[in-house]
């Protein structure tokens, strides 16, 4: 940039275009031809000088030797139209028509000379030949012209013809032609006859003159060999018919020279332009279409250069045609009134023909002017209406950058008027923080090549009026060395689009960075952080308890507690970071490192900055009149060296889900283990996925028996996984994994098809017991599931009504009660038995009772483990089992695994159990056999409870429990209230006492009374 202007003071020439280098055959060729062309024309001038030698050979080389060449101009013309198609290609057929007749012209008059040794007569056929030379040369010259356009502009082209014409005409005539007349005697007519050959070649003449300064700028090179040959035959012509050498001349003398080279250059003429073109690497001719009036070639062709490269003095010249001719018309008068002859008839005739067409073109003339100029003027209001008018600002500024006109619109849209701005620099308007790049555009731009780059864009600030800075977008256009810029204000648009973006970029309800903005912040900072720096970390933040907050006060509400809660975490974090909200009710927070603390510091200092925002957001919430309470579960991961974003938010992430899964409400550190557990976690679901399609699960069930009678009123399915080695697993970990998620459902529908299919099938075997088949109350209620799932496959597979029953979990609380006492209603009509299970286990199970359509209550396993050693447990169990009574429903005692259980369970009302104590989980063969058996021996006797006292005299002793039996010192009274007498909980050798009682009493003991089915307790690895 040089001074103070926005544009260098002389733009830079664009850069030479480049390309193949030509071929250097043609340059070669085209030499070549030049040389040969001048030694053969100066040989010939050498031998008419020298005479030939002898009159007769003088004689055969003047008039066969023009006859050769006239001949091979006519060849060489001919080949050319027939290889080089193009609009040209008549005219250089005209030309070669005009050569053959100069070359019979020249044959016939040495048949005459040198053939038959006779004076040529006069006329003679080689007049005839003569002749006809000139009419094809005129024509051909026509179509090698620019055609004009309008019927006036070939009026103007006939006008300016006989102009020329008739102004040589009266200049030849005043100095040779009629002194010729009067030489050859007889009329003026007979001697124009005679003289035919001058007047045509002044014809011819006027026509090269006429033409010369409207020929076509198409094939420059070979038009101008061609009108040069023409003019040395015409000048030939016009030496042979003076007075001081037509009576002298004779065959082969110098004057033949003329008419020789005048014939090979015309020879030469279409093949030079071909030569020269072939060197710019360039058709000689412009396709067809761009010959036409009017025609629009593009920047940059070489007819448009060419014609750009042509001298002014040629149109000044064409401009001055019709006055020098009238010039030459005066000089023709005035020769004959010096030599005191009187005017002749021919020259007056001529000169009046000749003014008469000059006022008749210069009429002609004033006419398209005057339109022109009306045109013009339209023209230029038009232009400045449109520039006027256009609510664009188009600006004019000189190479050096000061603006030298600004158009009216200015003031509307710069708050400017134009004549302020005119004269001023334009880089005094331009932000500073725009001007740079702005110079390095227009510096960029001006080197470019115009044809390929013709405009560009530019935007920046501009300064207004009212001292605001508007974004303006500004077309440039390369103006004389300068440029035009065509402006409009942008403001609104940059402004909605910043708009856009802050809203692309931002989350609409608490106007903090979303998820895609703080990936890149995270993005940005790790790669800006030296390796060794590891002290940023990402927060990872969730509500606890957001979602009852929707439930219970509404939505609105909720959308309130969030706006609060990313208020309080942007005021929590330092300026540079950054508090984002990535969706729902889960926020995250950049902190940058720090590295003037070591890794230990900088640990402690982030944990105590998440425990402090922890309790910052648990904080009760002031929500339409009420405090509202929400807890936080955050997790934070640091960086660490070539770790990029993904990764560390994906820890930040594993932290907060382990900080909730540990019971909420606090702050958890990522640590390596947690990502090692979701691999692996991940690799035993992939296992799930891949048996449940290979088949490798297997169902298995276990009888649940009648305590009254010891029959088997049910079985109780459950799926086991079979490995490769044919070994059941009970694999506890494997299921956790699939308690929730697809898999886990795609189970749970698998388990009841093959419960269903195979209890059907037991049931047309004539074993009716029915089948037990446990079922989550959120995959009961699946709306992804097909609906009515269930019915559908007690039909498909025929099971009769009262073959199944669904344990109903009661641990989900968010399960909408309504909807699932609806469904259980129209399952227990179909005769579906539902039965609530792990009763004791759960805080909803007092609730489900009270609300469900439920046939048997199943107790859980803490109900039962204690209610032989445990007196408290053993009044616990048995208030359950009075209120099941109560409510008219049967009872299962799940994990019966002792005979001792068994006696108790039964004497405190149980209906049903199941467990070891009867028998495991059974294969299909095993099953059918012991449904085919019926029934199991069930322990007899009473169960001495033990007193109720501190934990350590839970167990009662064996001696006491005897003496107390058998009424020892202790008495009959000593016995515990409720035991009814009979056998007590005595272990004789290690056995229980009940057992040992049963066996004295001589009652059955089957081996599926103590010998279980038992499987691997090995989960799978």
């Amino acid at each position: 940039m040089t001074g103070p202007g926005v544009m260098p003071a002389a733009p830079p020439a664009p850069p030479a275009a480049t390309g193949p280098e030509p071929a250097r055959g043609p340059a070669g060729s085209g030499v070549l031809g030049q040389l040969l062309l001048a030694l053969v024309c100066g040989g010939y001038a050498v031998g008419a000088v020298l005479g030939w030698g002898s009159p007769r050979l003088s004689m055969a080389m003047g008039d066969f030797g023009l006859s050769i060449a006239a001949g091979v101009a006519a060849v060489s013309c001919f080949l050319y139209a027939r290889t080089r198609g193009s609009r040209f290609r008549p005219a250089w057929v005209l030309f070669g028509i005009s050569s053959a007749m100069a070359s019979l012209g020249n044959a016939a008059w040495g048949w005459y000379e040198v053939i038959l040794d006779t004076e040529v007569p006069n006329p003679s056929i080689a007049d005839l030949f003569f002749l006809c030379f000139a009419p094809p040369a005129v024509v051909g010259l026509l179509v090698l012209a620019k055609r004009p356009v309008t019927r006036a502009g070939w009026v103007c082209l006939a006008l300016d013809s006989w102009l020329i014409g008739g102004s040589l005409l009266t200049l030849a005539w005043s100095l040779a032609l009629a002194h010729t007349a009067d030489i050859e005697g007889g009329s003026v007519s007979y001697a124009a006859l005679n003289l035919a050959y001058p007047l045509l070649d002044i014809a011819l003449v006027s026509m090269i003159l006429a033409l010369h300064f409207r020929r076509s700028s198409a094939g420059r090179s070979a038009l101008n060999t061609a009108i040069g040959a023409l003019a040395l035959t015409v000048l030939c012509d016009a030496l042979f018919t003076s007075p001081l050498l037509h009576s002298s001349y004779r065959s082969g003398q110098i004057l033949d020279a003329g008419w020789f080279a005048g014939s090979l250059l015309l020879a030469y003429a279409p093949w030079v332009g071909r030569h020269r073109e072939s060197e710019r690497g360039a058709p000689e001719e412009p396709p067809a279409q761009d010959a036409r009036p009017g025609a629009v070639r593009p920047a940059g062709h070489p007819a448009i250069a060419a014609h750009d490269r042509t001298s002014p003095i040629s149109g000044s010249l064409a401009a001055l045609t019709p006055y020098l001719a009238a010039a030459v018309c005066t000089l023709g008068i005035l020769y004959n009134v010096v030599n005191g002859r009187s005017v002749d008839r021919v020259v007056l005739v001529t000169a009046c023909t000749v003014v008469l067409a000059l006022v008749v073109r210069q009429g002609i003339m004033l006419i398209d002017n005057i339109t022109l100029t009306r045109e013009l003027a339209h023209q230029e209001n038009h232009f400045r209406s449109l520039v006027q008018g256009s609510s664009d600002v188009i600006m004019i500024a000189d190479p050096s950058g000061t603006l030298r006109y600004v158009s009216p619109a200015a003031s509307g849209v710069y708050g400017r008027d134009a004549s302020e701005l005119e004269d001023t620099e334009l880089s005094a308007h331009i932000h500073p923080g725009d001007l740079g790049r702005v110079v390095h555009e227009v510096r960029r731009f001006l080197a470019a090549d115009p044809a390929v780059e013709p405009t560009t864009r530019i935007e920046c600030r501009f300064q207004s009026g009212r001292g605001t800075w508007l974004n303006v977008e500004s077309t440039v256009n390369r103006h004389q060395g300068g440029l035009i810029f065509n402006s409009r204000d942008v403001t609104e648009r940059v402004r909605l689009q910043a708009q856009l973006q802050h809203s692309a970029e931002h989350d609409p309800l608490t106007d903090l960075p979303n998820r895609a903005l703080f990936t890149r912040r995270v993005s940005q900072a790790l790669s800006g952080r030296r390796s060794s720096d590891r002290g940023a970390a990402v927060l990872f933040i969730d509500l606890d308890g957001f979602k009852a907050v929707n439930d219970t006060i509404g939505h609105q509400a909720g959308d309130e507690l969030l706006v609060h809660a990313a208020r309080r975490l942007d005021e929590a974090v330092r300026a540079g970071d950054t508090a984002a909200r990535l969706g729902g009710d889960e926020f995250a927070a950049l902190i940058l490192g720090d590295t003037g603390e070591d890794r230990a510091a900088r640990e402690g200092h982030i944990q105590e900055l998440a425990d402090r925002l922890r309790k910052r957001l648990s904080e009760p919430y002031a929500i339409d009149g009420n405090d509202v309470r929400v807890a936080a579960s955050i997790g934070v991961a640091f960086a660490e060296p070539g770790q990029n974003a993904g990764e560390l938010l994906r820890n930040a992430d594993l932290a907060m889900y382990r900080a909730k899964a540990a019971g909420k409400d606090r702050v958890v550190l990522y640590a390596p283990q947690m990502q090692a557990d979701v691999v692996r976690k991940a690799e035993l679901a992939s296992r799930l996925r891949s048996a449940l399609n290979a088949g490798e699960f297997a169902l298995l069930h276990q009888p649940v028996v009648d305590l009254a009678t010891g029959k088997v009123a049910a079985v109780a399915a459950q799926a086991r996984w079979r490995s490769g080695q044919g070994i059941l697993f009970t694999p506890a970990e494997f299921l956790r994994v699939a308690d929730n998620g697809d898999r886990a459902a795609e189970l749970g529908r698998w388990t009841l098809e093959q419960a269903i299919a195979q209890a059907a099938e037991r049931h047309r075997s004539g074993h009716a017991a029915p089948v037990v088949v446990r079922l989550g109350a959120r995959r009961l209620l699946d709306r992804a599931a097909p609906p009515y799932a269930v019915e559908a496959l007690l039909t498909r597979y025929g099971l009769p009504s009262g073959g199944l029953v669904l344990e109903l979990a009661d641990s989900d609380s968010e399960v909408p009660q309504d909807a699932l006492e609806q469904r259980l209603t129209v399952l227990r009509r179909l005769g579906v038995r539902i039965a609530l299970d792990g009763f004791g286990g759960g805080h909803a199970a007092a609730d489900a009772l009270r609300r469900l359509p439920v046939d048997i209550l199943k107790l859980d396993r803490s109900l039962v483990e204690g209610v032989v050693e445990s007196a408290r447990q053993h009044k616990i169990t048995a208030g359950v089992l009075r209120i099941a009574a109560d409510l008219g429903l049967q009872t299962v005692a799940e994990g019966v695994d002792r005979p001792e259980q068994v006696v108790a369970l039964r004497a405190m009302g149980c209906t049903h159990a199941q467990g070891m104590a009867f028998a495991g989980h059974l294969d299909e063969y095993r099953l059918r056999r012991t449904l085919t058996h019926g029934t199991y021996a069930l322990p007899a006797g009473p169960v001495v409870p033990a007193p109720l006292g501190p934990p350590h005299a839970a167990l009662v002793p064996a001696a006491t429990a005897a003496t107390a039996a058998t009424g020892g010192s202790g008495g009959a009274g000593s016995e515990p209230p409720g035991a009814g007498g009979g056998a007590s909980l005595v272990t004789r050798r290690g056995a229980p006492a009940v057992v040992a009682q049963a066996a004295a009493a001589g009652m059955p003991r089957g081996p599926r009374s103590v010998g279980p089915h038992h499987e691997t307790p090995v989960p799978p690895t």
